[in-house]
């Protein structure tokens, strides 16, 4: 089957969403399928994210005016790189890319310009690509004739590319990811973000979303009518056959807490950072991009607790996952999202502590599958979990009363998932051919 898959957010992009559609491109494309992705062209490479086959077509367009300016500069870059700024000894633990400060002046003013141009492109300043993607997505659709066509959500923009398609003779699928209309959209652009997140829901063939609030979310705003399936955030259960790292990250002697990704402001670990100092022997390690200045500051104050990666290579994310005794899951604000590192996390078999005010999904979910704890987002109900903890260690007990086991996660690795969107493809392409000779 001939597919084509419309994704703003594609490799370079390390992005959630990007990560989410190379796994199942790939699977998709080891099922049979031949796979066509209409993206951006933002220029560079981002080190160890998944490799794709041959087989797959990318066709990369011009992403606008500000963009195409920032993936030229970063071609420049990355053919005139630049010397580390200072010695080995100031670069961060772990192997990890030098952390960006949180604020610099060249993200300042990226930051502004982005933000005017977001005042003039729906949603953001991704949605400079709308014209471009426009006329490409037509000469596809035209000489390629596909049989499904896909849209990956976010940007809003990969919606309004797919709408362009109603009335033909193509079954368009959407993976909505987050809802349009979320809580963080900006109130210039929400009326128009509800009336997209409508059209979607009149006129896609097929609306996917990650997790059952979300579901439950979109039929309370839209109806039962659009046929709709969660298909959750993945692992990739290959991750466990790569080589070993060089070197051992953690310290045998302490309890290693590691959280991996992007620490963003609904994402409170200031409990966590208090909860360590209940015991000199836990230490926490963050691999993020950027952290916030409060974070710098801890890891300032208690350099022996607090450790700061920087940005980690996808797979060597994956790798120092697997070594770590504690795996720390911050919950969002809202129940309609999931964090995907939490799948991300299922497959490193190792235990993981979830941090939420309220029950939700995860909590569920780590109860379900004995693969960990969840607490308050409370120094103390944390403090003193991990003071057990760090007994537990010492004892040789630390997995105790917990399962590891990776046929227990199956359903969350991106092989299965893949199976189950390649069977639901193949229910929507026979259902339209039905309604088409109706």
């Amino acid at each position: 089957m001939r597919l084509l898959l419309i994704a703003y957010e594609f490799p370079p992009s390390p992005s959630p969403q990007s990560l989410r559609w190379t796994y199942l491109v790939r699977e998709l494309a080891a099922l049979g399928h031949e796979v066509h992705v209409l993206t951006v062209d933002l220029g560079g490479e981002t080190p160890g994210l998944p490799a794709l086959p041959d087989s797959v077509r990318i066709h990369r367009t011009f992403p606008g005016f500000l963009r195409g300016a920032l993936a030229l500069h970063r071609e420049y870059r990355m053919r005139h790189p630049r010397k580390p700024p200072g010695p080995e000894s100031t670069r961060p633990e772990g192997g990890g890319d030098a952390l960006r400060p949180p604020r610099n002046w060249k993200q300042r003013i990226s930051e502004a310009v982005q933000g005017v141009a977001g005042l003039l492109h729906f949603p953001d300043i991704r949605g400079e690509w709308r014209r471009h993607g426009k006329r490409e997505l037509g000469r596809l659709v035209m000489t390629l004739q596909p049989d499904v066509v896909i849209s990956s959500h976010e940007p809003a923009t990969t919606l309004e590319l797919g709408l362009t398609l109603r009335g033909s003779r193509v079954p368009w699928i959407v993976d909505l990811g987050d809802p349009v209309l979320a809580p963080y959209t900006p109130s210039r652009w929400r009326a128009r973000a509800l009336r997209l997140e409508q059209a979607v829901f009149r006129h896609a063939a097929h609306v996917i979303v990650t997790n059952p609030n979300a579901l439950e979310q979109m039929r309370n705003r839209h109806g039962s009518d659009m046929p709709m399936t969660v298909l959750t955030q993945g692992f990739d259960p290959a991750a466990s056959e790569q080589p070993a790292l060089a070197a051992e990250p953690f310290d045998p002697r302490r309890l290693e807490l590691l959280y991996t990704g992007s620490l963003y402001a609904f994402r409170r670990i200031d409990a966590l950072l208090e909860a360590l100092r209940a015991e000199p022997r836990i230490r926490l390690s963050i691999a993020s991009v950027t952290v916030p200045e409060t974070i710098l500051a801890a890891s300032k104050a208690m350099p022996e607790q607090l450790r700061l990666l920087g940005f980690l290579p996808h797979r060597h994310a994956l790798a120092i996952q697997r070594r770590a005794d504690v795996l720390i899951n911050i919950a969002n604000d809202d129940p309609a999202q999931i964090p995907g590192k939490f799948y991300e996390y299922l497959g490193a078999a190792r235990p993981i502590l979830h941090l939420a005010d309220d029950p939700d999904l995860v909590a569920t979910r780590i109860t379900e599958l004995r693969r960990g704890w969840s607490r308050p987002n409370d120094a103390s109900a944390i403090a003193g979990l991990l003071v057990d903890l760090v007994g537990a260690k010492a004892a040789g007990r630390l997995d105790a009363g917990i399962s590891l086991h990776p046929g227990d996660v199956r359903a969350h690795s991106w092989p299965h998932i893949a199976s189950q969107l390649d069977a639901l493809i193949q229910n929507v392409l026979r259902q339209w051919n039905r309604n088409l000779h109706e």
